[in-house]
């Protein structure tokens, strides 16, 4: 067995960022750019009004000043000519600031009879002009290094994009292996349970911004597990779930081998998680989960999640840790890496008394994965550990 960490490694190799595509800004939520963006624009593009006021020079501002107004500026229909001594221009917020003018007087600081105006006693010091350029200036890059966000579109939108080039999501194909599965919604036969893991993995590999693909079961069968893979092909990344064990049935990694596969590592220090195993097939990375609805989901979250990042072109990096004091005292860890369905809770990480990796049930009431080092000693209330955020 090879270490979780020495394992991520393996998974790195396998994988590199995927080339890119040009997509409309309006579906680029969620996706991730393949290189710095520049504005196309300035903004604002003028000075502009940061409140409803007056617009006048500043340097005629004082208590009880008279000015003559010579007109409007507002949103879209700026002032046509300058403002000139002892005149203003009524301005509304997002207007352009006519020429001649440095400050708005906002308009509670203000009485007005016909086209007089006159300010009041106390005057808000503030020139509530933005500059132009104050948000960004033409040329200004942005590069987020995440999958980009509501403001983001928003900013590139205003930067004067409509179009924009971003990492080709990666494709997943799903492959559940054996007998005993039904698909979802089907009803089991006496010795059957529902295959549950590939759709939990389809959802966790959509929300890293991946299209899964989830194929039909695959039987215990090396024809039919062989027809799976050529299902699976073209495929950036192919996950089997189960039949990666030791077991007279299971039969991914005699397949796996049988079509050329190059693998790079069978079995991780880990719990849940010990039957995994990683390579390259038909072309494409290659991950066999192994079959408890935990192990997989889990090894989802360490490995799978990591490796999709770094081919979106986010780096390669493993699943980010936190840290918390513990809620309650835990016991002595055995010799594999253990990542424990826990809780965060006011009083801090609580981790579940059951950790079966057949419990799903806990899982989904799981936000966070305590993670316990080998042979760790016994940890008391109040202790600090790591956890990886559900």
């Amino acid at each position: 067995m090879i270490s979780v960490a020495e394992a991520l490694e393996r998974v790195f190799a396998l994988v590199s960022p995927l080339d890119a595509e040009e997509v409309p800004l309006s579906h680029a939520a969620g996706r991730v750019l393949a290189a710095p963006v520049a504005a196309r624009l300035t903004q604002p593009p003028f000075p502009a009004s940061a409140m409803d006021g007056y617009a006048v020079d500043a340097d005629a501002v004082r208590p009880g000043a008279r000015f003559r107004v010579v007109g409007q500026s507002a949103a879209g229909h700026g002032h046509p000519g300058p403002v000139g001594p002892g005149e203003a221009v009524r301005i509304f917020t997002g207007a352009p600031v006519p020429p001649g003018a440095s400050r708005v007087v906002i308009q509670e600081d203000v009485s007005r009879d016909g086209d007089t105006i006159t300010l009041g006693d106390r005057l808000d010091p503030q020139t509530y002009i933005r500059p132009a350029g104050n948000d960004f200036a033409a040329g200004t890059e942005v590069f987020p290094r995440r999958a980009l966000r509501p403001g983001d579109v928003a900013l590139l939108a205003a930067m004067g994009h409509g179009q924009i080039r971003v990492v080709r999501r990666p494709e997943v194909a799903l492959i559940a292996t054996g007998d005993e599965l039904v698909a979802p919604g089907e009803t089991p036969g006496p010795d059957q349970i529902v295959a549950s893991n590939g759709l939990g993995l389809a959802a966790t590999v959509a929300a890293t911004g991946a299209v899964p693909r989830v194929l039909p079961i695959a039987r215990d069968t090396a024809q039919a597990l062989s027809a799976a893979f050529d299902l699976a092909r073209g495929a950036d990344l192919v996950v089997t779930i189960g039949g990666a064990s030791v077991g007279d049935h299971d039969l991914v990694a005699d397949v796996a081998a049988a079509r050329g596969m190059e693998r790079a590592f069978y079995k991780v220090a880990m719990r849940p998680g010990k039957p995994l195993m990683a390579g390259r097939l038909d072309g494409a990375a290659m991950i066999g989960l192994p079959g408890n609805p935990v192990s997989s989901m889990v090894c989802g979250q360490i490995f799978i999640l990591p490796a999709l990042r770094a081919m979106l072109g986010l780096g390669a990096a493993p699943a980010p840790r936190r840290r918390a004091p513990l809620a309650h005292d835990v016991g002595t860890n055995g010799p594999r890496e253990h990542y424990m369905r826990a809780r965060l809770t006011e009083d801090g990480l609580a981790v579940f008394d059951r950790q079966d990796s057949a419990l799903l049930s806990v899982l989904a009431d799981a936000d966070a994965l305590a993670v316990r080092p080998p042979h760790d000693p016994a940890r008391a209330v109040g202790e600090i550990v790591e956890y990886v955020d559900l």
